[in-house]
């Protein structure tokens, strides 16, 4: 397995690559991989020649400089990880000065509101940081294919506006949410809640499923009131938000119209641990 710290060498690679005609596939992250994360390198792999991986915590799209500090960095683990999928894929594992030299600053993009609602209510600047290192990324590793989960489907929503305004030739790919055996989403951050919380947490997943239950018959304010109920007496759980948007353009919505797609989306503490779900209703 071929590991690069710096983005010169990996060019290189890539470029006698694509002159061979081979296709890259790329799967970013932030490392402390989870089988959510190998089911897209599996996807990559799958379909086209070379699959790239980065590993990098972005210092830019942390709002919060306590949760950078805590969030986990576990590379040999990383690598062997990849290694029991495939021994072909490459890593690309920068320090923060290969992406940003010595301006480690956010791009300014014009997302056309997706991101005011929801994660970038609540964590101002968060998605300049996502688009400014994403476009870093694209623009060094230079994939015909690139491959997020929804779990995070705000930031794919935003990632593929990105793209399309920066005319980025890659074809950014979504792919379904991976859970465990009890439901919840699988995180990098789950790594900070004890085997007993992991399982407790499921139950934001059981809220979820009722939610769409009761999508049949009631109305988007009902439910609402309904999930912050069910954690104003859940010892552990916070409930930061929950809203039900149009899948595609993440608006609040208080009634639902036929031929419309739509999401809920939730955010909850658990043990002071920040996590996130959706499920589309």
């Amino acid at each position: 397995m071929k590991i690069y710290t710096q983005q010169n060498e990996l060019k290189n690679t890539i470029s006698t690559y694509k002159k061979a005609g081979k296709s890259i596939g790329f799967v970013p992250t932030m490392g402390a991989l989870h089988e959510g994360h190998l089911s897209l390198i599996s996807k990559s792999l799958s379909e086209n020649d070379v699959t790239v991986m980065s590993i990098f915590v972005n210092p830019t799209q942390f709002n919060n400089a306590e949760d950078l500090k805590k969030y986990p960095r576990t590379l040999e683990a990383d690598v062997e990880k990849i290694k029991k999928i495939s021994e072909k894929v490459i890593v690309y594992a920068p320090n923060t000065e290969d992406i940003y030299g010595e301006n480690v600053v956010s791009e300014k993009f014009n997302f056309e509101g997706l991101d005011k609602v929801m994660e970038g209510e609540f964590r101002p600047g968060h998605f300049d940081g996502v688009g400014t290192v994403v476009k870093k990324l694209f623009e060094i590793v230079t994939p015909d294919k690139a491959y997020f989960g929804e779990k995070d489907y705000q930031q794919l929503l935003i990632i593929n506006k990105m793209v399309t305004q920066t005319q980025l030739p890659v074809q950014v790919i979504g792919c379904p949410i991976i859970r465990d055996e009890k439901g919840l989403a699988l995180s990098s951050r789950n790594q900070r809640l004890s085997k007993e919380k992991q399982t407790e947490a499921a139950y934001i997943y059981q809220v979820l499923q009722e939610v769409k239950n009761q999508f049949n018959t009631k109305n988007p304010t009902e439910i609402g009131n309904w999930v912050k109920k069910q954690f104003e007496t859940k010892e552990g759980f916070e409930l930061e938000y929950f809203i039900i948007a149009e899948a595609d353009t993440l608006i609040e919505i208080t009634k639902k119209e036929s031929g419309k797609k739509y999401r809920a989306f939730i955010v909850v503490y658990v043990d002071g641990v920040r996590l996130i779900d959706n499920l589309e209703i």
